[in-house]
């Protein structure tokens, strides 16, 4: 029977107590260079070996904390046939061609009669086109109902957010069942004992909301810091504000944003360029987050239901220094040399998940990255040599576990991607 943790996370770094992964499957390897750009990809991966990578990250964390698998925890869902029958009919609804009826092949129908097991990884590995019409038979199109190809990338389609779960509102169609997932595994299993907050419920929510969990780090448990950028938008932050000030809380509450760059393709998410590793350290990378430039930082101030301040800070650190949280910046790329920062930020340097206080997972490609961590006191550590029991973690008191990283930075994104914290301690600031 599984072990569910009752969801509370108000930090990045609180030592982690439970996290849900999704190990990437078929839908992966389902697609050809055509459609690899509309799958979000930068290029094709190599399932065998993205696999093995991925290993090394869950089997670390499974030596850590609770972990869960997406498939698994959809599967007991789709137990329960109300609730199978539910996310069937919410699918449709996403993806009204699935339930076209007439002579031709009903997805629904079949959908319906798939058992729990082989219906959630029909969800996330797609349903194949049945030729079974001319038109059919012609198309390019492969699935008629599309794989989930993102979908090890967790952390997007849902947000921890204290004790609550925030629903993310996808910027790209491709995506959107990610979300519809996510929502059901949430609404059905009590044992993780929260409620979804969703913006297409909302049906006066702005259409150009849009909210990916990259975007939305918990500085402290009355900051989050939220980035703006081709994922998240304006209406979207608006939407997460208006959550929070529905919440009339007396204890004053704050959003640092960060304006993102549209381009390159690697400042997808704030994660992406900034990540926190300890309660005095931060990984940032320095050419947008500490030098002048023409992306804004913005400071909003809330309590008792209202808008105390919105202004604009000189940079997202200062920002975080005037609320307590002096934290020294570790370069992603190392110091100096903007040539070995662009290099890795691109293979998501940046982007490290937290399993506790100076305790965190990155690539070990991002060898100048590395480097800087060492340099400030974090030992590297090799995913590999854990899992064999070479290295024993509480050895250390500051590490940076390393995972390989050949294959699954082609997908876009690094360990804090993959990784849906549910439960973290609390942590003393």
């Amino acid at each position: 029977m599984t072990k569910y943790v009752e969801l509370n996370v108000r930090s990045e770094i609180g030592e982690l107590e439970g996290v849900i992964l999704h190990t990437p499957g078929a839908e992966v390897e389902n697609m050809t260079p055509e459609n690899a750009e509309r799958a979000l990809y930068s290029d094709i991966l190599n399932l065998d070996v993205a696999r093995d990578e991925y290993k090394q990250l869950s089997g670390v964390l499974g030596k850590i904390a609770q972990t869960y698998q997406v498939k698994d925890l959809l599967a007991n869902v789709l137990k329960d046939e109300k609730a199978k029958e539910a996310v069937i009919d919410r699918v449709c609804k996403m993806e009204p061609h699935i339930a076209i009826k007439g002579n031709t092949y009903c997805i629904k129908d079949y959908l319906l009669d798939q058992a729990p097991t082989e219906l959630a990884r029909l969800l996330i590995e797609g349903v194949p086109l049945k030729a079974d019409n001319l038109t059919k038979f012609l198309s390019k199109e492969r699935y008629a109902m599309r794989p989930l190809h993102n979908f090890f990338f967790t952390r997007d389609a849902s947000m921890s957010v204290l004790n609550e779960v925030l629903i993310g509102k996808m910027a790209n169609g491709v995506r959107d069942r990610e979300s519809l997932i996510m929502q059901s595994i949430f609404d059905y299993t009590p044992g993780f004992n929260t409620k979804t907050v969703n913006p297409i419920d909302n049906p006066s929510v702005d259409p150009n909301c849009m909210i990916e969990g990259g975007d939305v780090l918990i500085a402290r448990d009355d900051i989050l810091v939220i980035g703006n950028g081709t994922r998240t938008t304006t209406q979207g932050i608006d939407f997460i504000l208006a959550q929070l000030l529905s919440q009339k809380e007396e204890k004053q509450r704050h959003i640092l944003v960060q304006e993102l760059p549209s381009q390159p393709e690697s400042f997808i998410h704030l994660d992406m360029v900034f990540t926190l590793l300890d309660v005095d350290k931060c990984m940032v990378y320095e050419p947008l987050i500490m030098r002048p430039n023409k992306y804004q930082t913005v400071h909003i101030t809330i309590q008792n239901g209202k808008v105390l301040d919105i202004r604009r800070e000189n940079n997202l650190l200062e920002a975080l220094k005037k609320l307590g949280m002096d934290l020294k910046p570790i370069f992603c790329g190392g110091n100096g040399d903007p040539w070995n920062q662009e290099r890795e930020q691109w293979h998501s340097g940046a982007n490290f998940f937290a399993v506790g206080p100076g305790k965190v997972i990155g690539y070990g490609r991002n060898i100048h990255t590395m480097e800087a961590m060492n340099k400030n006191g974090f030992e590297i550590l090799r995913a590999k040599d854990i899992i064999r029991h070479k290295v024993e973690l509480s050895d250390y008191e500051k590490y940076v576990i390393t995972i390989e990283g050949s294959e699954l930075p082609r997908g876009g994104g690094g360990a804090r991607c993959m990784t849906m914290p549910v439960r973290r301690k609390p942590v003393n600031w």
